[in-house]
């Protein structure tokens, strides 16, 4: 199988709601919720895209070569590139029958572990939205980030004690769920969190803990007093709020506020090797990948996956030879325009 194959059989699915549109940017599908749309208008969602095609890079092919070392390491941990699958729950009401979470976290875990990398899993309204998909990363060596939604005290801890005892590297909360329109229509207790909160819950565990979801330095700067390893600066791609702006305009302040003291990842309209080049150059550690992801896994399962994650990385490392840049130590500001 090639990638392009795994395009083919996206599109051949009957009832999958995404369009596998030449172009993931939010246009076709804007306001389908459930579906994989932005929120509203879409505007959230096709500004990321957008917003990041007006960043330029500078060539530059006069320098000592080596060879070219993509890799990062995270949680104690090596990865080949720093390209993750974002957190994706619920999937039947929003992509359509032909996975479930559990088939669809094991084709994530599977894939993004065979390319040498790590994939995130996702919750949802059913418990099994969480817990199907530990059971998939337990399955493949514990190689998988549960991601929980904001619920209350006890269903967080509830979810924590479950991925710990799953021997994960690390866990998230994707914090700004707490405004995903699905799950309030089906009653669910999720709400914002404060400090104190967060400081609890983060305490209670040794396993490194990741807060999705900031878009903007005081934001951020919470996030740390809370004691999070890592933040993703997210605008959980367009679907709970309208008109914010995309995530590549607000990291480099959130970069001036926390980098070298937390770790720092991106989600967003990121498409390309390329686009990952252009957020480590901002000052983001690593990057998650949402809807391409689960075209990938729908069209190829694992394979899929994998195959996907080699095509950026393969992307991220030619914009590293073209732009003079080693290893991502070297990646900076100087390479964009």
């Amino acid at each position: 199988m090639n990638y392009k194959k795994v395009i083919e059989n996206a599109k051949k699915i009957p009832d999958f709601k995404c369009r596998v549109c030449p172009e993931c940017n939010g246009k076709a599908c804007r306001g389908e919720i459930p579906g994989v749309g932005g929120k509203g208008s879409g505007a959230s969602f096709t500004r990321n895209v957008e917003k990041l095609k007006e960043i330029k890079l500078n060539m530059d092919t006069l320098y000592p070569s080596s060879k070219v070392d993509s890799s990062i390491e995270l949680f104690g941990k090596t990865f080949k590139y720093p390209i993750f699958a974002a957190p994706i729950g619920g999937l039947i009401p929003c992509y359509g029958e032909k996975l479930t979470d559990y088939e669809y976290a094991k084709a994530i875990v599977q894939g993004c572990s065979q390319a040498g990398t790590i994939g995130f899993t996702g919750d949802g309204v059913k418990d099994e939205y969480f817990m199907d998909p530990i059971r998939a990363i337990e399955e493949n060596e514990s190689l998988g980030i549960p991601t929980m939604k904001p619920w209350g005290k006890e269903e967080i801890l509830k979810r924590l004690r479950a991925a710990e005892s799953k021997n994960v590297p690390a866990v998230a909360m994707d914090i700004d769920a707490a405004g995903l329109s699905i799950l309030a229509q089906f009653g669910k207790p999720v709400s914002p969190k404060s400090v104190d909160d967060l400081k609890e819950i983060i305490s209670s565990t040794k396993i490194p803990f990741i807060i999705k979801g900031i878009m903007t330095a005081k934001g951020a700067l919470k996030a740390m007093e809370a004691g999070a390893y890592g933040i993703v600066v997210s605008n959980h791609g367009g679907r709970i709020l309208d008109h914010t702006p995309a995530t590549v305009e607000v990291l480099p302040q959130i970069v001036q506020a926390v980098r070298g003291k937390m770790k720092i990842f991106i989600d967003g309209g990121i498409r390309s090797g390329l686009d990952v080049l252009k957020v480590l150059a901002l000052g983001a550690d690593a990057v998650l990948i949402g809807r391409p992801y689960s075209v990938a896994a729908y069209g190829g399962g694992a394979e899929g996956v994998k195959l996907y994650t080699e095509k950026i990385g393969k992307e991220l490392v030619e914009g590293m030879i073209m732009t003079g840049c080693n290893d991502l130590k070297e990646i900076n500001q100087e390479i964009i325009f």
